[in-house]
């Protein structure tokens, strides 16, 4: 069940890519400037274009994928960000799932500022995998000024509605976590109570912590319960501590998501 990649275990150093690349130009970056909502934080989107063939990746990658890493040093008046994440599509290559979008997709940012009514400039890098037959990694800059009066963006909203389920909209009752030591990490058993998607069902688990990797999902449904195992392996190879609360499950199937948040003992 459990494959490490070489591309896995890179993650963590994601951080430190640089400059543009030779490879730069399979990928395109767009900011789309969006509008100031009332609570005075700005809903601003990037638009990611692909040549034809190519697809990028989701927060949670799967073995064969490179995460997005947002970078915004050298922005004005934006103390901070939350990026939202549009419901992806599962991938099977070479025997190894990746979890992302083809073609294009738009990530909406809710962008937080120390003066609503001043304009904000968004400057930084977007590090995102962009995979054909091999993956590779693509540094894309951005430059952009969010006056503080805006219109709706129709790209941005269908990516905003385009998002999963929440656990109440989905009918999701217990979450249990069941926790095993194995040789060189934890083995986690989900148990989730949840009607079924009524399509093939893909589960991804996280750990909270971007530093621990986590194996495909062996995944057991029986009427309204759904069970994933995964193991979890530390990429430094040393031992660690799991945190129920921090564990995020996403269950997709069809053209639909359901976002769990936390775990209790099982």
């Amino acid at each position: 069940m459990r494959k490490m990649t070489l591309i896995s275990l890179a993650i963590a150093a994601l951080p430190t890519l640089g400059a543009a690349g030779p490879f730069d130009d399979l990928a395109s970056v767009e900011i789309l400037p969006g509008w100031r909502s009332a609570s005075g934080e700005h809903i601003a989107g990037i638009r990611v274009t692909m040549d034809p063939g190519w697809k990028t990746y989701w927060r949670a990658p799967g073995d064969a994928g490179i995460p997005p890493l947002f970078s915004l040093a050298g922005s004005e008046n934006i103390t901070g960000y939350t990026p939202h994440w549009p419901v992806p599509e599962v991938f099977y290559q070479n025997d190894m799932y990746s979890v992302g979008y083809v073609g294009s997709v738009v990530f909406p940012l809710r962008l937080y500022n120390e003066d609503p009514d001043a304009p904000m400039r968004i400057t930084g890098q977007l590090h995102i995998g962009v995979c054909e037959e091999i993956c590779i990694p693509v540094t894309l800059n951005f430059d952009e000024l969010l006056p503080p009066v805006g219109e709706r963006d129709a790209a941005i909203t269908a990516a905003l509605i385009n998002r999963p389920l929440t656990e109440d909209e989905a009918n999701v009752g217990a979450v249990t976590c069941r926790i095993a030591p194995i040789s060189d990490g934890l083995q986690v058993t989900t148990t989730i109570d949840v009607p079924s998607t009524n399509a093939k069902e893909f589960v991804v688990v996280e750990a909270g912590d971007a530093n621990i990797w986590v194996s495909e999902a062996d995944i057991i449904r029986h009427g309204n319960t759904l069970s994933a195992t995964v193991d979890m392996v530390h990429t430094s190879g040393s031992a660690f501590a799991l945190d129920r609360s921090a564990v995020r499950i996403t269950i997709l199937g069809g053209d639909q998501a359901i976002d769990i948040q936390g775990c209790d003992a099982g």
